[in-house]
């Protein structure tokens, strides 16, 4: 038995709570591996084909930070929340040991999470052309550059075209992601069970454009306008993926990922829990 251990290196108590983690690990006979530190080494590359594990010390961004360690494997994934909101993850610091026992030991509930497989297309400045491959959890943005200037572009649905947009951008995310960048954009909240793609303009310059959902075989391709070439940015859980650095992103294509993250949580009805707790701020209960 193997775990990965991934913590907000810029927060001290995930840190702490990380070596309490692997101290108890060991005494229950468990090997463990941390994560680098991203700041410290940005370029490094993790591993994790040979764990049963991955245990997140942090907010959110700490788990899409491990669930892109992971990507297509299927390792699960344990989230402790050490961060502002901890919409995803499944426990508080003081239930660390007892959850990661749990975990061990298959004592808690699976909750499969699709993923999105992003190709996103760039011209480079002597007229070529170069291709990134992304993984996400959360989603897909196009967005306006620093100039901000307003953007126009083209989105289709497996080739059907739905229209020509000017706005701030548009965001194309999983279930998972309609909480994130999604909701903030005007998106509905979506069950994990739902395995398409919610679509949603950002500021779009009309009053005609609406969110929409996508089937799981859907792809969705974002092509930006040649007649209006202004600075633009495809992000991945909010992720630059300007690759080489030098180019100018020219389109994008999502489609469902070949591989769901696997979260582990307490039961079926966390996700409706921590939307109760987070958005309406209590705590869910069942009707009598």
């Amino acid at each position: 038995m193997k775990v990965f251990i991934v913590p907000n290196y810029s927060r001290p108590e995930a840190v702490g709570g990380a070596r309490t983690l692997e101290d108890w690990l060991s005494g229950q006979g468990v090997e463990s591996r941390w994560a680098h530190d991203k700041k410290r080494y940005p370029g490094y590359v993790e591993d994790v084909s040979d764990c049963d594990l991955v245990v997140s010390l942090g907010g959110d961004g700490t788990l899409l930070r491990a669930a892109r360690i992971v990507g297509y494997k299927g390792i699960p994934i344990l989230g402790i929340s050490y961060g502002h909101l901890g919409f995803l993850t499944t426990a508080e610091p003081e239930d660390l040991v007892g959850t990661v026992d749990e975990a061990l030991s298959g004592r808690l509930h699976t909750s499969h999470r699709a993923t999105l497989d992003i190709e996103a297309v760039y011209a480079r400045e002597d007229g070529g052309t170069y291709t990134l491959h992304s993984f996400a959890l959360n989603d897909l943005a196009v967005s306006r550059g620093g100039a901000g200037d307003m953007i126009e572009f083209d989105v289709s649905v497996s080739g059907n075209h739905i229209d020509r947009l000017r706005g701030d951008g548009f965001v194309v995310s999983t279930a998972t992601g309609s909480t994130g960048y999604a909701l903030a954009a005007g998106g509905p909240i979506v069950t994990p069970e739902f395995k398409g793609m919610v679509c949603v303009p950002v500021a779009p310059h009309t009053i005609m454009a609406r969110a929409f959902l996508t089937s799981p075989d859907d792809e969705v391709e974002i092509a930006m306008s040649p007649e209006r070439p202004v600075s633009r940015h495809f992000f991945a859980d909010g992720q630059s993926l300007m690759g080489e650095g030098r180019g100018t992103g020219i389109r994008a294509t999502v489609r469902r990922g070949p591989g769901d993250i696997v979260l582990l949580d307490r039961s079926a009805r966390s996700f409706y829990n921590s939307v109760s707790r987070v958005f309406y701020g209590k705590a869910a209960r069942r009707d009598a």
